[in-house]
Parts: C-alpha cells; sequence; structure tokens
C-alpha cells in the first residue's frame, strides 16, 4: 500500500564542473536524459538562462516534475525530483546516475520527503472525499 501521494527527493549536487553548469542547452540535455533513463514520461521542458550565468529548468513529467537550479560559481546544483507513481514505476536511482555523471558532481546528497502522507492526510478530508477517494 502507498504511503504518499508522492515521493519528492531533494538533491544536493556538490563540486559539479562549473562550466556545464553554465550551458543551458547542456544542462536541458542531461535532465531529459535522466528522466527517459529513470523511466519517466515527458511531457514537455523549459531551461533559462541568467546572466552573468546560471540555469533554471523543469522537465514537465506524467508522474509530476524534475527541476534543476544551477550556481555555477559555487559548483552547485539544486535538483527536485517529485513523482506521484509507485516507487517501482520510475527508477531515480538511474536518473540520479546520470545527473551525477553528468554534472561531474563529486557528492550529491538526497533527502527524500514523502509528500500527502495518507494518515496524516486522511486526518483533514471530509468523510465524502475520503469515500469518493477510495471508489476511483
Amino acid at each position: 500500500m502507498k504511503r504518499a501521494l508522492g515521493t519528492h527527493l531533494l538533491v544536493e549536487m556538490l563540486g559539479c564542473d562549473a562550466q556545464l553548469l553554465k550551458r543551458t542547452d547542456y544542462v536541458e540535455r542531461v535532465m531529459v536524459e535522466a528522466a527517459r533513463k529513470g523511466r519517466m514520461s515527458i511531457l514537455t521542458y523549459n531551461f533559462h538562462q541568467f546572466a552573468p550565468y546560471g540555469v533554471s529548468g523543469v522537465v514537465i513529467i506524467e508522474e509530476s516534475h524534475m527541476s534543476i537550479h544551477t550556481w555555477p560559481e559555487y559548483r552547485y546544483a539544486a535538483v527536485d525530483i517529485f513523482y506521484c507513481s509507485d516507487e517501482d514505476q520510475v527508477d531515480t536511482a538511474k536518473a540520479m546516475e546520470v545527473l551525477k555523471e553528468g554534472f561531474k558532481a563529486t557528492k550529491c546528497i538526497i533527502k527524500t520527503l514523502h509528500r500527502g502522507e495518507l494518515g496524516t492526510l486522511e486526518e483533514w478530508i471530509v468523510p465524502e472525499m475520503a469515500e469518493a477517494a477510495e471508489s476511483a
């Protein structure tokens, strides 16, 4: 049984290659490849270059989204992977492998949050909504 509506990975990528984190086209390519290798269904994506450098972007996936914000001057990238499917349907380990290798990170710290934890969430749902959710 699912314990939450979604899983949110907060990824701290340290010691990255600063030159790679500056390039919007490269950051986009790595993020899209990570989603594909992680068995995520891509709907669309959009990336933005900041001046003088740094990139922000999002990959919208059927399962939810992946996003990135880069700070080349600190050799750092913050990545979020949020998915609402079952743990065995996406391969976040493979996606992380692509990200770590792609940005040449020397260290990754991953914090996992369970969003919409069902035990807590159910306390706030009115009975009619709970019945509708159960029959869906």
